[in-house]
This record gives structure tokens, sequence and C-alpha cells, in this order.
């Protein structure tokens, strides 16, 4: 399978570097915003073709699916531009950063009945697999889910410590992964959500602090605190209340409500959920059907996304 991934920022690393652990599958061009940075992750990774424009990308014939690891804003019209052009995609989360265009995305998926797949990796880590299936196996039913996503941001950097072309969003991007995950887990629709915000950054022009409340059909309740401010442990952790236990996720490790340690090294073939999500992504194309976190299946967060937003907009 011949792969074009555009995005050689941080999380397009992660992407090159699980892609190379899967079998069958050769990355053939990458699409940067700088030609030269573009070129040197290219010849790290031996991709052969690099560029600074997609669209010389999806002119690839022998190209059968992309992977978008770029700015949020592109996100929607560059999966619209992949599936136009008759290859499969996979656009790193948030699907968009509005609800139109959401829609646009599944309704273009559904009619050219390709592969559109969306990075919700929360769906993938080995840590929340393993509570899904003592849920999907009667062993545990969420009561509530309680999430902080952290970080320190107060300027415009990425993940590895770099200037940022674009703005980050704690709603259309950071609760994303939540508001999908409570829904997968729970597996509920959610019926009520809430939201406030604290002060707009006054050179960003986003919200730093955020605070979220979700309520599934099933009757579990979640509650989010996101910031940009938080000088002190980063990243998002997970607590799942339950009727028969109580566990907490921090990033691939798994704990009880005691802190034990629960084993999940042999939940799934990697520890590792960018890879996991790959995986699915290029087995999905090669089984020819629907993969898990496809657009549609995610399309409910960003409708929630979509209600939170006017509410806070009001």
């Amino acid at each position: 399978m011949k792969v074009a991934l555009a995005g050689a920022g941080a999380f397009g690393l992660k992407h090159l570097e699980a892609l190379a652990k899967i079998d069958g599958v050769e990355v053939v061009s990458l699409a940067g915003r700088m030609l030269d940075k573009t070129r040197e992750v290219a010849a790290k990774f031996g991709v052969r073709h690099a560029t600074t424009n997609l669209a010389e990308s999806l002119a690839i014939q022998e190209v059968d699916a992309v992977i978008l690891c770029t700015p949020t804003q592109m996100h929607a019209a560059q999966a619209i531009a992949c599936m136009k052009a008759g290859k499969h995609v996979q656009v790193e989360i948030p699907l968009a950063d509005c609800l139109a265009d959401a829609e646009a995305v599944v309704k273009l998926q559904k009619e050219t009945g390709l592969v559109a797949m969306c990075g919700h990796t929360r769906r993938f880590n080995p840590s929340h697999q393993w509570v899904r299936r003592k849920i999907k196996a009667g062993e545990f039913k969420i009561q509530q889910m309680d999430v902080q996503t952290f970080f320190f941001r107060r300027s415009n950097m990425n993940a590895l410590g770099q200037p940022r072309s674009w703005t980050d969003h704690l709603l259309w991007h950071h609760s994303a992964h939540t508001v999908d995950l409570f829904q997968y887990q729970a597996g509920g629709e959610i019926v009520k959500a809430n939201a406030i915000q604290g002060p707009i950054h006054p050179a960003l022009g986003i919200a730093m602090d955020m605070s979220i409340q979700l309520k599934s059909s099933t009757g579990a309740i979640c509650t989010l605190s996101l910031s940009f401010n938080n000088d002190g442990p980063l990243g998002t952790f997970f607590r799942y209340i339950g009727d028969s236990g109580t566990y907490i996720a921090r990033y691939d490790d798994l704990v009880d409500g005691k802190e034990q340690k629960i084993d999940v090294s042999k939940v799934d073939v990697s520890m590792n959920g960018i890879e996991l999500q790959d995986r699915e992504f290029v087995a999905a194309i090669r089984d020819r059907r629907e993969p898990n976190a496809s657009v549609a299946q995610v399309l409910p967060c960003y409708q929630v996304l979509h209600r939170l937003d006017q509410q806070l907009a009001g």
C-alpha cells in the first residue's frame, strides 16, 4: 500500500514512525509547510517525494491513501480533496472546526465509498481498550468519567516545543477526544451538554480554560476540565467510576482506584495508540470495510461540540 502523508511536524513524525512498523505499507510522498524541513524529514524516513503542495501528492497515481497531520483549519477541505482525488483518507483529530465542514466530509465519504477515518486515538489506546472490553463483557458500567486535559501553552508552541503556524483550540480539538470517548464507552447518545470558559487570551484569541459537563442517555455523566494555563503535570487523565470499580488511565498506563497497576501490554499488538490507529486504517482499506473511528462514527462528537460552541458564543 502506497501512502502520502501531509504534515512534517510533531504528529507527522509520530505517524511516520508508526507506519514504518506496518508490513506492506510504504510512504511515497511527504507534504509539508517548509520545503527544506520536509525534505529533511523525508530523507530520514526514506520517503522519495517531498513537496509543499498536497495537490502534488494527490496527483501521484500510485498513492492509495493519505494521512493528514496538518493544521486543524485545513482538515475538512483537505479530506474532501483527497476523496475527490480517489484516495482513502485518515485525518488527524479534529475532523473539522465547525459542524458544517464535518458534515460535508461525511457526505462525500458516503458518496464515494472510500475509507475515511478520523484520528480519535483514545479509542485505540490499550488502557481504554481494556476498559471497553470490561464494558462489552458486561463486567463494568460507567457511572461517571472525570477527565483532566492540562497543558501549558501561553505561547503558540507545538508538542515538540516549536513555534506553531496555527492556533490550537480547547473545544474543537482537545475536548473532541473526551466527548467522543465518553459516547463510545458509555454506549449512549449525549443528551445534555454544558460548557463555561475562562478569559480569552489577548494574543491567541482563544479561551485558555474551559469546563464541560455531559450526560449520556445511559445515565452516565462526564466532567471535563481543560487548561492551557496549567504549569504542572501535563497531559490528559481519565478516571472511570463504575458500578464495579474505578480505573484511572494516564496515557498508556492504567491503574485501579487504589493505584494498583493493571497490565495492558497484551491488549493489542502495540502499546502505541497512533500505531494502532494507523493499523486500523490500513486494515479497513485492505478489508474493504468501515474503520473504527470512521468519519460517520465520530460525527455525533462534532454535533455536541457545535452545541457547546453555540452555547459559549451566546
